[in-house]
């Protein structure tokens, strides 16, 4: 790493560090007003964004957003019971995008309304935090780098492990040349999940508005393992455990690695091994990336994902995690426990502990939405690098072989069926479909 970038870098790391330190008390102090946020998308991670945004004294959860009536009305007790102050609630977000008074959106639907619920809200003047992947597919994620760009709007993508004071003195240590030149990082997704099981066509819950839970995805009939959660195994909403909890480790990889392009090559074998159901995603996964060297290395670099969501057994000692593998030692982070850092003969060298932050997270996009200008710790562009690998590894399991990739264009070399599944079908004429896809 170069000094000044080395210098910079530190410098976040500190404030990084020093912001979890003080603690929420610390940050509630130095803000200088709060910001009026709704959270669309209420279950699951949702409401923790809920719960965790309603006891701050930084921000007002104004607005809560959910196509399902039971989740709206619990999420708007929960901030009601937290804030002593009911919010507004509606299904549609295109009601929370005309609220003037809204300065930023925290957007935690499912995945295929991701990219395009994001770009909607940046046109409409709000800063955003959108969960990971940040989009459904390849293209989508651009289109979100582009509005970002455009609008001048922050945004924050959901990936918490990048505001965690632990794993920034992780990464500092090996960019400072801890462990030498790295050329390979490996991250893993061991765990074990349910079977999603099968169904036929059926009549959606009455409290479900299924056609905005649809929104730009074409039309397709309601089934009872679509909810709660469950849409992630299935290709037109989801992204598979690889989009879900992988890309976590996927994004620390990547950070680690310095990465700052796409790679070249992407090759992944995968499939279902384990789960005779309906889910259309692997079980067993195997994905390489191939990075071709850059003005800043002149070596090739490689990253690697492993996934068997019917495995919850450690590997490096962590059920979920990354390896980073350098000339002069190997640095492992686990993803909820903290990191260890071995030198030559396997000696154990340093360690610490800790979890990833979601307050932290939080705080970073927060006051980035009240100054107008600085860092995010994990912006579009950052968010757009690694989902791009879960859908390159998703597109080669798909289509069954090495898949090429040009970094500049973002599209597939040579083979139109791979080709193709850079983009997505949508509902024709729907008026959440992103201009450009």
């Amino acid at each position: 790493m170069k000094r000044s970038r080395r210098r910079d870098f530190l410098k976040a790391a500190g404030a990084g560090a020093a912001m979890v330190a003080l603690g929420a008390d610390a940050a509630d102090t130095a803000a200088a007003r709060r910001v009026r946020v709704a959270v669309i998308g209420t279950g699951g991670m949702g409401s923790h964004h809920v719960r965790e945004l309603a006891g701050r004294a930084d921000a007002e959860v104004a607005f809560v957003c959910d196509v399902d009536q039971p989740r709206l009305d619990a999420a708007a007790q929960a901030v009601a019971s937290a804030s002593g102050k009911a919010p507004r609630t509606a299904k549609d977000l295109r009601e929370v995008l005309d609220d003037r008074t809204i300065e930023a959106v925290f957007i935690a639907t499912p995945d295929h309304w991701h990219a395009p619920a994001a770009i909607l809200a940046l046109d409409a003047g709000k800063h955003v935090y959108v969960e990971k992947p940040c989009s459904h597919n390849i293209r989508e994620g651009r289109l979100l780098v582009e509005a970002a760009r455009r609008t001048g709007k922050a945004v924050q993508v959901g990936t918490q492990t990048r505001s965690t004071a632990t794993a920034w003195s992780a990464i500092e240590r090996i960019q400072s040349g801890a462990i030498g030149d790295i050329l390979v990082a490996k991250a893993w997704n061991s765990q074990l999940r349910s079977s999603i099981g099968k169904s036929q066509p059926s009549d959606p819950p009455a409290s479900l508005d299924f056609d905005l839970w649809l929104g730009p995805t074409p039309a397709a009939p309601y089934r009872s393992n679509l909810l709660p959660g469950i849409w992630r195994w299935w290709y037109d909403y989801g992204c598979g455990d690889i989009g879900n909890d992988g890309v976590h480790d996927i994004d620390v990889a990547c950070w680690g690695l310095g990465v700052t392009s796409h790679p070249v090559q992407a090759a992944c074998l995968g499939g279902k091994y384990f789960f005779d159901d309906d889910q259309q995603f692997p079980d067993t996964q195997y994905a390489v990336f191939d990075y071709a060297p850059d003005a800043a290395r002149g070596r090739r670099r490689q990253l690697v994902f492993e996934q068997r969501t019917w495995s919850p057994y450690v590997q490096e000692g962590y059920e979920n995690g990354v390896a980073f593998y350098g000339t002069g030692g190997v640095l492992i982070i686990g993803h909820a426990e903290g990191w260890k850092l071995y030198g030559p003969k396997n000696e154990l060298i340093a360690e610490a502990t800790g979890t990833p932050d979601l307050s932290a997270h939080h705080a970073n996009f927060l006051d980035r939405v009240r100054a107008g200008s600085g860092q995010l710790h994990a912006d579009a562009m950052t968010g757009h690098l690694a989902a791009t690998l879960v859908h390159l590894a998703n597109i080669a399991a798909r289509v069954g072989r090495l898949v090429r990739f040009d970094p500049s264009t973002e599209q597939v070399i040579g083979d139109p069926e791979a080709g193709a599944l850079v983009r997505r079908r949508y509902r024709e004429g729907h008026w959440a479909v992103p201009r450009g896809v």
